[in-house]
């Protein structure tokens, strides 16, 4: 079944087509289950973590909440170990009213956190080719994008190494807890050119 019919018949989330656990050469990709919130909190509450992501937790309770019931968040482990967790959000892509349909969940946001003590080994890069594998064919999406701040060397080098073209760089658009407003670069693939 095709996501954007289970979309439009409103069962459940679209990552529940897909085959998990997904595995690569070192990873495990699985969704979320009981009992990754600790581990999960215990790398994104470090300092140099929670500077770049969306919002920081005090504590697991509120970052289960945040999370919410799982349905975007797929899990990358490795050896058995929780090293990272990744977010698939479909969307429907912007189209005018009369081909609305044929846009509706065609796309995902990406996203992507990882356990800096797993940082320089290629685990970042291998776990966002699994995700476009899982995107452009379990879910069979035509595009997927991803954004952050461009002070994020990390994230925007990661979009670059794996093939995402830059696709804007907007001036202080957003806005940041610590560090006033800041510029973001948008990046997007097309299937086509994952496959090409």
């Amino acid at each position: 079944m095709g996501v954007a019919r289970l979309r439009r018949w409103g069962m459940g989330s679209p990552l529940d087509v897909v085959d998990w656990p997904v595995r690569t050469k070192r990873l495990v990709l699985r969704r979320l289950a009981d009992g990754d919130m600790s581990r999960i909190f215990a790398y994104r509450s470090q300092p140099q973590v929670a500077e770049w992501i969306g919002g920081t937790a005090t504590d697991i309770p509120s970052l289960a909440e945040r999370f919410g019931e799982g349905t975007t968040a797929v899990i990358v482990e490795h050896e058995g170990r929780v090293i990272g967790d990744l977010m698939i959000k479909v969307q429907d892509a912007y189209a005018q009213r009369e081909v609305s349909e044929a846009a509706a969940a065609s796309e995902a946001e990406l996203g992507w956190t990882l356990d800096p003590t797993h940082h320089g080994r290629g685990f970042a890069t291998e776990a966002i080719e699994a995700l476009f594998r899982i995107c452009f064919d379990d879910l069979g999406l035509r595009r997927v994008v991803a954004a952050c701040y461009t002070a994020n060397d990390a994230s925007w080098r990661l979009m670059d190494r794996v093939g995402m073209r830059r696709e804007a760089h907007h001036v202080k658009d957003s806005l940041h807890r610590d560090h006033g407003w800041q510029d973001g670069y948008v990046y997007a693939l097309l299937a086509e050119e994952w496959r090409g």
